[in-house]
């Protein structure tokens, strides 16, 4: 045994992996890869079996639950229903009149919610009467809930569109008719001209104003972009005619011109024997020697256009249309137009006060000295204005014949 076990003494054997008894990795790979995906794919098919049948058999439960009971689980009625669609639901046809919501403003106008299938759109055109250059001018930002009209439908996305516009020519022809029923005197802005007149806007609107109807000479270059005292002639919302005259207007303004009344002018020219002053349409002059009680040498010292001044009329000669101004009578003490205009016109009225208790006075004394050298009469006036007598069988105070009460015919 020994010399068996020295003779395998030495001898090398080769190692296992190249024996044929060997089992080799590649192999044991290969099972593992072709196992593993058919185990997941028939995972994943039993799971979407089983999600198609849940969602079948949900199905198939809704329709049961429709087929015989539609209403269960809803917490309104069709009637409930019905009502929800007319509160939001409005007319589209046009001149129709919507409220809305502007949600968004861009330089070509605003996007509007009509609680409509889709957005209205405002453009910036439609936005106001008067003309603008974007929405926000005249107070569109988002936000803002206003009324609007539909003028007009978008054929690319069925978007309606709105208009301001049409509304506010609405309300201005009301206006005009509204003040032409008033017959007040209104302002208006010559903004055009033409052959036969000039282009007038008032409330928004443009109207005409024929030249018989002005009552200055001014041409209609002179008079464009000035401000004329308009009354209305004709208001036609159907024909769209609108008709001034600057004449009635005048002619209302001159009626309330009385001797002695201050009012509110504006200096439009010198000249070297005075001022032109506008007073509410009405041209007066403010001669040099009515300007102060001091001497004033050069009115341009004192006045400048574009001044504006009380005034008080002198005199008024209303089949020449002139009107004498006078600043000088208002004077607290001489020379105050001069030094100090500021209290001239801050005493105006109290100082056209006094002068008209003196020209009320002197009035009465003319009476009286009329009625003195009268004898005939039997009656003299004293100085209060009550008719008295020259015989001695009256009252020693006389007759108080203020208020005797007017004749009525019989």
């Amino acid at each position: 045994m020994a010399s068996l076990a020295q003779q395998f003494t030495g001898l090398r054997c080769p190692p296992l992996s190249s024996s044929r008894f060997s089992v080799k990795p590649k192999q044991t790979q290969k099972v593992g890869a072709f196992a593993s995906p058919i185990v997941s794919a028939v995972a994943v098919s039993n799971a979407q079996t089983k999600d198609r049948l849940e969602l079948k058999k949900m199905f198939e439960d809704a329709y049961e639950r429709c087929r015989t009971a539609p209403m269960e689980g809803v917490y309104f009625t069709v009637e409930d229903f019905q009502n929800a669609l007319e509160k939001y639901d409005f007319d589209s046809e046009l001149g129709t009149k919507v409220k809305g919501t502007v949600f968004c403003t861009d330089g070509n106008g605003a996007l509007v919610d009509i609680t409509a299938k889709s957005s209205a759109y405002l453009p910036v055109q439609e936005a106001s009467i008067h003309k603008i250059k974007h929405v926000e001018e005249v107070g569109i930002v988002p936000g803002l809930r206003e009324e609007f009209m539909i003028i007009g439908e978008n054929e690319a996305d069925d978007s309606l569109i709105l208009s301001l516009r049409s509304i506010q020519y609405e309300l201005a022809w009301e206006r005009c008719r509204q003040l032409q029923a008033e017959d007040v005197v209104v302002k208006g802005k010559v903004v055009g001209a033409n052959k036969g007149g000039v282009v007038a806007l008032v409330e928004g609107l443009r109207g005409f104003v024929p030249f018989s109807q002005i009552s200055s000479k001014s041409t209609a270059e002179e008079l464009l972009d000035k401000e004329l005292p308009l009354k209305f002639v004709e208001v036609d919302e159907e024909q769209s005619r609108l008709v001034f005259s600057n004449r009635k207007a005048m002619a209302d303004s001159q009626a309330q011109l009385g001797i002695g009344s201050v009012v509110l002018g504006t200096v439009q020219s010198l000249k070297p024997y005075g001022a032109f002053i506008d007073i509410g349409g009405i041209n007066g002059l403010l001669h040099v020697s009515q300007i102060s009680h001091d001497r004033v040498s050069d009115i341009a010292t004192v006045l400048q256009p574009g001044d504006t001044l009380k005034v008080m009329i002198l005199s008024h000669d209303r089949e020449r249309g002139r009107v004498s101004l006078s600043t000088k009578k208002l004077e607290p003490t001489p020379g105050d137009m001069i030094r100090n205009p500021t209290l001239v016109f801050e005493k105006a009225e109290e100082m056209a006060q006094t002068f008209r208790q003196r020209i009320a006075q002197a009035e009465a004394m003319a009476r009286a000295d009329m009625l003195r050298f009268q004898p005939e009469s039997g009656l003299t006036l004293s100085s209060d204005g009550i008719l008295g007598p020259l015989a001695s069988d009256l009252p020693a105070e006389g007759l108080d014949l203020s208020d005797v009460p007017e004749a009525e015919e019989v």
